[in-house]
């Protein structure tokens, strides 16, 4: 796998008319992992791919391009496009019981996006840690909104607990995906 540096430089092309389709295709994985979305009847969040999005594109991306695909992805939300969880727009849902995830990645993206461009993402372990901290972020910013909206004795039991298995599964994934797109990006012809 090619150095954080080196890598970063491949991903990161020349001119900024380049870059747009690659921020823009990095948008359109992180709408598809919202729509894999699976209800849970005893809890208002859904079992969705956005974190598995929001981690992948951070580590990808780092700190700025990282946060700036996820605030363009939040924004598109707001203005209505449904691009949240199932297909869901609007303000509303920044404002529901899902809300406080969603602020927690653009906080998540930053966080990993920054040890990312650290080195973080140089091997499997260390990718693995940063993803983690980044769900850490995403939880406490998720679970501190919802719990506006549940009780707090089910608090855990609706915010927490059954995402953890879901957690393990994309954080083995994306810490599998990352070395294919550094693999990809060193391949591709420089300009």
């Amino acid at each position: 796998m090619p150095s954080r540096a080196v890598a970063y430089e491949l991903i990161k092309p020349s001119s900024r008319w380049l870059e747009v389709p690659i921020l823009l295709a990095f948008n359109v994985l992180l709408v598809a992992c919202a729509y894999i979305a699976v209800p849970l009847p005893f809890s208002p969040v859904p079992i969705t791919g956005q974190t598995f999005g929001v981690l992948l594109v951070a580590m990808a991306l780092g700190r700025v391009r990282g946060t700036g695909v996820v605030l363009a992805y939040l924004a598109e939300g707001a203005a209505g496009l449904p691009v949240f969880a199932g297909g869901a727009a609007g303000p509303q849902v920044l404002f529901g019981p899902t809300g406080g995830y969603l602020a927690g990645f653009v906080a998540a993206a930053f966080v990993v996006g920054a040890m990312a461009e650290h080195g973080w993402d140089r091997t499997i372990f260390r990718s693995i840690v940063a993803m983690t901290i980044g769900y850490v972020v995403i939880f406490t910013f998720g679970l501190a909104q919802l719990s506006f909206f549940v009780p707090v004795a089910t608090l855990l039991a609706m915010g927490l607990t059954p995402f953890i298995p879901g957690m393990i599964i994309k954080i083995a994934l994306a810490a599998w995906i990352l070395p294919l797109i550094w693999k990809r990006a060193s391949a591709e012809p420089r300009a």
